[in-house]
């Protein structure tokens, strides 16, 4: 990941850009439409469009028709049709297709990695060198787990039978991915379905669709069949909601907020579909008085800004140990100081836009109401001049705010860190788990015992020691508490994505077996 601590602090803006007609240069791919079905492109039939905005400047670069039910209908009915022979092929024949679908991927990563600059304004450089190779290390992986779908080996377990374990698939996946890391969550819900055997129909947010639209078109040219990944492209109320709730969908996998996750249970739950959730976060970033200050000030400057801090396991809120915590707090508004918004296209450009400026604007709306009650240290405003046309956002430091105060509380989705003292240790991992979240954390010491400690006691699915962000194909991704269930990534999610069958085999060839009697006749 890029240093921010790198920039230089007389430049904190950047404004130059490249021509803008090859930010987007898989425009012609995407002309037929934003509904993916079936192996083909075609129009939304809700008779309404939609328009994906550069965040960055506010124009409009794509404009496509919304799915509406009948699109999710004819999405499903093709998962469906195809679930068959795709459940039906081996283990090496889906990683042999999934190693191909990489390969693709790897041919027209410039092309995803502009796509999603443009939709999303993050900055190119973390386009290139996060979004796009995390995606292509994921098929790769899941390519290879393809091949490690086990169960239990067979045994003999009551004497007089043989038992194994089988896993198989669902049937049709109906999921819903956010806007934050559109990308990346394509391949997140699409992959291990897939690899397990399942069909999927994936609704991204009306408001990101072009790169999910890529990775299914990549997909088809990679050799997988028509009808195994498809995409609608509409509202949540009308296409996700539709999707959600539809009898011939097995199951529900939902990333995004934890109010909508609620409403997507309470759908699912109706027909008695499995539900994967993966919801908000508020990470804890917990500095004990010996950890290497200059490292955590790094890590949470890095932890809390990227993606302009539009992802559920930022660091958004610091506890600092009591002796450190004044130089924490100058040197972490010192460095986020020297952070450098700009064109997501430029090549100096650390910080892009929020997603949006409803977005931006409601960041800043919890900003200013915490002047009320906390210290704002540093930013707290949106910039002037030319960036003043985008959702821009300066880096934001808060400190000082109580633990019960919204801005600790809630969770914001932008370029703010809150930062707060405390004394023992004790009191640190008590607030670290003081909210309804628990999906990531980190702790930052050099003592082991100590580090050993919070990993163990803090209530989250993934907790760092000495770095904050990081992620690995290899390993699961899921939270505690209000964070949801359920985990994406590693072989692990393939207990979200298959079916457990128990077989059993007598092994007597005795027609009349000693446990009848308890139903006629005696010993």
């Amino acid at each position: 990941m890029h240093n921010p601590g790198n920039a230089t602090p007389e430049t904190p803006e950047t404004q130059e850009a490249p021509d803008t007609s090859d930010r987007f240069p898989a425009q012609e791919r995407l002309a037929d439409g934003a509904q993916f079905i079936a192996g083909r492109l075609t129009k939304g039939t809700s008779g309404r469009t939609h328009a994906v905005v550069d965040p960055s400047t506010g124009e409009e670069v794509y404009t496509y028709e919304l799915a509406g039910p009948a699109d999710v209908d004819a999405a499903v009915a093709a998962a469906r049709a195809a679930f068959p022979g795709w459940a039906a092929t081996t283990p090496g024949e889906r990683s042999d297709a999934l190693h191909r679908f990489a390969a693709v991927l790897a041919e027209r990563a410039e092309e995803f990695a502009r796509a999603e600059s443009l939709q999303c304004g993050k900055p190119l450089k973390l386009t290139r060198e996060f979004d796009v190779p995390g995606t292509i290390d994921n098929t790769a992986f899941f390519a290879g787990a393809a091949r490690h779908l086990q169960g239990q080996s067979a045994g003999e377990y009551s004497g007089d039978h043989t038992s194994y374990v089988r896993r198989e698939p669902i049937g049709v996946v109906g999921s819903i991915a956010p806007w934050n890391y559109p990308l990346q969550m394509a391949a997140w819900k699409i992959l291990p379905a897939v690899a397990a055997g399942n069909t999927i129909v994936l609704k991204p947010a009306e408001l990101t669709p072009l790169t999910s639209l890529l990775f299914a078109q990549a997909a088809t040219d990679a050799g997988i069949p028509d009808g195994v990944i498809n995409i609608v492209t509409g509202t949540g109320k009308e296409a996700g909601e539709h999707l959600v709730g539809h009898p011939d969908v097995a199951m529900t996998s939902f990333t995004g907020s934890t109010a909508v996750g609620r409403r997507v249970a309470e759908i699912a739950t109706a027909t008695v579909k499995r539900i994967h959730l993966e919801l908000g976060g508020k990470a804890p970033f917990v500095v004990f008085d010996d950890a290497d200050l200059d490292a955590a000030v790094n890590g949470a400057v890095a932890g809390a800004l990227i993606n302009t801090g539009q992802d559920c396991t930022a660091a958004t809120r610091a506890y600092v140990q009591r002796p450190l915590y004044e130089a924490f707090v100058e040197k972490t508004a010192a460095l986020m100081e020297t952070v450098r918004l700009g064109d997501p296209f430029a090549a100096g450009t650390d910080l892009g836009p929020l997603i949006s400026h409803v977005q931006r604007d409601r960041v800043a709306a919890f900003v200013d109401r915490a002047r009320a009650y906390a210290r704002v240290v540093t930013g707290g405003e949106a910039p002037e001049g030319e960036l003043a046309k985008g959702a821009y956002y300066r880096p934001t430091l808060v400190a000082d705010a109580a633990q019960d105060s919204e801005i600790v509380q809630s969770e914001l989705f932008g370029p703010v860190l809150v930062v707060l003292p405390f004394d023992s240790d004790d009191e640190g991992i008590a607030l670290a788990n003081d909210t309804p979240y628990g999906l990531a954390a980190s702790a930052w010491s050099r003592d082991v015992y100590r580090a050993n400690r919070a990993t163990r006691e803090i209530k989250a699915g993934c907790v760092w020691v000495n770095d904050h962000i990081p992620i690995i194909s290899e390993m699961p991704h899921g939270g505690y508490k209000a964070s949801g269930f359920g985990k994406d990534m590693s072989s692990y999610s393939f207990e979200e994505y298959t079916q457990i069958k128990h077989v059993m085999f007598d092994n007597t060839a005795v027609a009349r077996k000693d446990w009848h009697r308890t139903i006629f006749g005696d010993r």
